[in-house]
């Protein structure tokens, strides 16, 4: 029950053993004015204060479940706010807010100690304390840290680096270690402030139609209630589980040769990913797409045929499609015709520039125009033969674009759950639950409508901000967010400057993929620079090794999607998920997958041992049967041996068990 109490003069509003609010000054009220600068889906942004008005809590009147607080500010203005407790979830709602105000802050008491985490996909810090993070869908940047070589020469080059927070799905969304989370039901931009010891601060553009929270017995137990809420995740198709989802780009004739390739190394591949199914554009970033969404008879020749000869021996075909359309093009052409794009503010067609080349926006709140966008979906990808695609961007929506029906201010962050909603509706309409689609950007809508996530553009290097160690912060971070269904480009995407893939980081990522939902590589944008799976005999056989220890696994990963979709509960788990102690709030290179193995991937180049932390149990090694019990190990990893561990008497140690005895190559690279 939610209560209210006096001491010292001061209010708290408990629920429970939960303190919520322990200030009188808990609402502080402000006049703004953004200023707002996208460029290339990198959005600048400063936010320009002419006025703060703290309000003070000057009566509480509680019936039944229900709180109603009424606020007072420096100049005498009234505010109202209400709390109720409605079936274990407590709903803070603003009621009465002075009009002349359009910023809202609001304090939530904080504990010394206490460890937050979530706000959608963090790719830098797993444990948020101590830092600020705005809710705004945004390209992640290249680099990701402003400390490095590589984010100073985007900053300089095309002011593309980003920065710690800078994220394709933020969701205003946290998990506290205290057991509770704190959703905040809005798509306006906020700005979560965890830096202060006895108060977390969130401020709004706009009042959220309710800021939710709850607690439960332990933070799994919490993030189950939160998935509750949000809604959960399809089941992923049992094929998409078993063997690898081959990345190449280049035509009919690449393509099966590449089919024969891995035949002749024994590597199991569930699917062919063909992004340029519908076509090139070659810019001075690299190898792009034609965003036309149709078939390149051209480049790929009998491609209809192609996917159905590869069907038999049960290789599906995956595409790729964004929610726009290029300027020159032919469904450019149809949605002009039909006035389905975004304006500018002169009522002209906004056209965005993608880098050398543009492209119309989709206006999605034109439920005529987002019909027909779904049928495009339905008739050129999947009554074509396309068993999946990439979902791709949704983060790029201009502030100053106008809709037909919203502000896009207030639409940006929305933007990518429309995108996921669209497709999740092609698949159920047509009764496709075999389909898959995978996406970067994301939102609040996203554990309902969104099949799987993918990790975005990440660096083809180690780094933390932005290469092979940020996606396991960012799966991580999702977890929290009860979003458990994720997976990267295998070997990286972002190639530039000096950057360029090595086959050890080719190897090391598969490593770290083997022990996720499913496997998928990619070429990079510029695949004639990056070490490419094709490209070495030594590559296959490892990637035919690690695809094997996969399919292994396939009984106990199915297991999981299950959990996931009835429970909400993550494949990879933060490993306080199950052995809550806070030496594991701040520990983001390892992790559980599910609650019976613990993995350690090597994600430090030209090193082949690593520590480990292993909780309080008892530890098979999967790849040496050596036994531990909980604590600080250093463990060798040669390549193919990522420090992974089993329960040793778990529901499926025997499954396990027999993992060792697959027939591992030795490789030198």
């Amino acid at each position: 029950m939610i209560a209210v109490k006096t001491i010292n003069d001061t209010t708290r509003i408990c629920s429970d053993n939960l303190t919520l609010i322990d200030s009188n000054q808990f609402l502080t009220l402000k006049k703004g004015k953004a200023d707002i600068d996208m460029h290339l889906g990198n959005f600048f942004i400063e936010d320009n204060i002419d006025c703060v008005n703290a309000f003070n809590i000057v009566d509480s009147k509680i019936i039944n479940s229900e709180i109603t607080l009424k606020l007072e500010g420096e100049n005498k203005e009234k505010a109202k706010i209400q709390i109720e407790e409605v079936d274990d979830f407590i709903k803070i709602r603003f009621l009465d807010l002075p009009k002349e105000y359009n910023r809202i802050t609001i304090r939530f008491k904080a504990e010394k100690d206490e460890a937050v985490f979530g706000l959608g996909e963090q790719f830098s810090y797993f444990n948020l304390r101590g830092k600020s993070f705005p809710i705004f869908t945004s390209e992640q940047g290249v680099g990701r840290n402003k400390n490095t070589e590589i984010t100073k020469l985007a900053d300089e080059s095309m002011r593309g680096g980003g920065d710690y927070y800078t994220t394709f799905y933020p969701q205003p969304t946290f998990v506290s270690s205290r057991k509770y989370f704190i959703h905040c039901d809005t798509y306006a931009y906020s700005y979560f402030d965890f830096e202060n010891r006895d108060f977390h601060e969130i401020t709004f553009w706009q009042a959220p139609k309710e800021i939710v929270i709850a607690s439960a017995p332990s933070i799994l137990k919490t993030v189950e209630k939160l998935s509750s809420y949000l809604g959960k995740q399809d089941l992923l198709p049992k094929w998409a589980i078993k063997g690898l989802s081959l990345g190449i780009q280049g035509g009919s004739d690449y393509l099966l040769e590449c089919v024969d390739k891995a035949k002749e190394h024994d590597l199991d591949l569930n699917s062919i990913w063909i992004q340029d199914w519908e076509g090139i554009n070659i810019t001075s970033f690299g190898k792009r797409l034609r965003w036309d969404w149709k078939w390149d008879q051209e480049l790929y020749p009998s491609l209809d045929q192609i996917i159905d000869k590869l069907e038999r021996i049960n290789i599906k075909m995956m595409g790729y499609i964004n929610p726009y359309v290029v300027k020159d093009g032919s469904l450019c052409k149809i949605a002009v015709e039909k006035d389905f794009l975004a304006k500018d503010k002169n009522g002209n067609n906004y056209f965005v520039d993608f880098g050398e080349f543009n492209c119309g926006i989709i206006d999605f709140t034109i439920e005529e125009a987002f019909n027909w966008y779904k049928e495009v979906i339905k008739e050129n990808l999947i009554k074509f033969g396309l068993s999946g695609w990439m979902a791709d961007f949704g983060e790029y929506l201009p502030t100053d674009c106008y809709l037909k029906n919203g502000d896009a201010l207030l639409y940006h962050n929305k933007w990518p759950g429309l995108w996921a909603k669209l497709n999740w509706e092609a698949c159920h309409e047509l009764e496709r639950d075999d389909l898959i689609y995978f996406m970067r950007a994301g939102n609040a809508m996203s554990q309902k409508y969104c099949k799987l996530i993918w990790a975005g553009d990440q660096n083809v290097d180690f780094s933390e901000d932005d290469g092979l160690k940020s996606v396991l912060t960012s799966a991580l971070s999702l977890s929290t967010c009860a979003m458990g269904l994720h997976h990267s480009d295998i070997g990286g995407y972002t190639t530039l400057f000096h950057l360029k893939r090595s086959q050890e980081l080719l190897i090391r990522w598969a490593e770290m993929a083997t022990f996720t939902i499913f496997m998928r590589t990619h070429e990079g944008n510029r695949p004639e620079v990056n070490h490419q799976l094709m490209d070495s005999d030594t590559s296959l056989d490892a990637f035919s090794y690690l695809v094997k220890v996969h399919n292994a696994l396939f009984d106990y990963l199915q297991y999981l999607n299950e959990v996931n979709h009835d429970r909400g509960i993550s494949i990879q788990r933060p490993i306080f998920f199950h052995y809550e102690d806070s030496k594991f709030f701040n520990i983001k290179d390892q992790y559980l997958l599910g609650d019976e193995m613990l993995v350690a991937p090597q994600l430090e180049e030209k090193t082949f041992s690593r520590k480990v932390i292993l909780p309080d149990d008892t530890w098979i090694h999967l790849f040496t049967k050596k036994q531990y019990g909980g604590g600080e190990f250093e463990i060798k990893t040669p390549y193919l041996m990522p420090a992974v561990f089993y329960k040793k008497n778990g529901r499926f140690s025997n499954l396990f068990s027999k993992i060792r005895n697959i027939n591992r190559p030795y490789i030198e690279l």
